[in-house]
C-alpha cells in the first residue's frame, strides 16, 4: 500500500555526548532548546559549535537536543568538501564504526572527535501503529516518488520504526534541492 510523508530537509548539524557538552560548553552545561522538532522529545539547541576540518572551518553549527551517547555530526557532501574531508560515509544514524573524526570547537572548550561525520542516510521514522499500518518493519526500505519539474524517485528510502516516532521523511539538504522539495511537503512513499 503506497501512502503520503511529509519531508524534513535537514542541514547540516551536530548530536552532541554529554561528555562532549561539558567540554564545550562547561562543566554541568544544559542544552538550551530553541525549537521542537518534528521527532517528540527532539529540539533545536541555541548552542552552536565550529566544525575545524582539515582545510577549511565552518562556523557556528547548530547542536540538536538532547544528548546522546556518542556525539555525531551530520554533514552533507558540499560540507565534506569545504572542510578537506574526502569519502564522507553515507551511514545509518548511531553507525560510527569506520566514519572519519573532526574537531569541534565551542566556547569554554574544543575536542577532537576520533569518529561520528556521516552523511545520514535519508530515511523514514514511523510509529509503530504507522509500520502496522504499512505493512512495514524496522529497517525495511522503500522508494519514495517526488513530482513537480524536478521530480524523481530516492531508491533505498530506510524506515526506523519505534513507539516513541511520528511519521516524517528525512532527507538531507543536498536531496532535497535535487529534487526542488521544500519542509513539510509531500512525497509517495511506493512499498512494493
Amino acid at each position: 500500500m503506497n501512502f503520503k510523508v511529509t519531508v524534513g530537509l535537514s542541514n547540516k548539524h551536530v548530536h552532541l555526548s554529554k561528555e562532549h557538552i561539558d567540554i564545550l560548553f562547561g562543566e554541568g552545561h544544559e542544552l538550551t532548546p530553541m525549537k521542537d522538532l518534528s521527532q517528540p522529545g527532539q529540539f533545536a539547541c541555541e548552542e552552536k559549535v565550529d566544525l575545524v576540518g582539515p582545510k577549511r572551518t565552518i562556523n557556528g553549527v547548530r547542536i540538536l537536543g538532547p544528548a546522546r551517547k556518542e556525539s555525531q555530526i551530520e554533514i552533507s557532501f558540499a560540507d565534506g568538501f569545504t572542510l578537506g574531508l574526502k569519502d564522507i560515509p553515507v551511514r545509518d544514524s548511531g553507525k560510527l564504526d569506520g566514519t572519519p573524526g573532526i574537531k569541534l570547537v565551542g566556547p569554554k572548550g574544543e575536542v577532537e572527535v576520533d569518529k561520528g561525520v556521516i552523511a545520514a542516510a535519508r530515511h523514514i521514522h514511523m510509529h509503530t501503529s504507522d509500520a502496522e499500518k504499512f505493512g512495514l518493519k524496522d529497517k525495511d526500505t522503500v522508494k519514495v516518488r517526488v513530482g513537480g519539474p524536478r521530480g524523481l524517485t530516492f531508491d533505498n528510502v530506510l524506515i526506523r520504526v519505534h513507539d516513541t516516532y511520528a511519521l516524517d521523511m528525512h532527507l538531507d539538504v543536498e536531496e532535497g534541492n535535487a529534487a526542488g522539495l521544500s519542509n513539510c511537503d509531500e512525497v509517495e512513499v511506493i512499498v512494493e
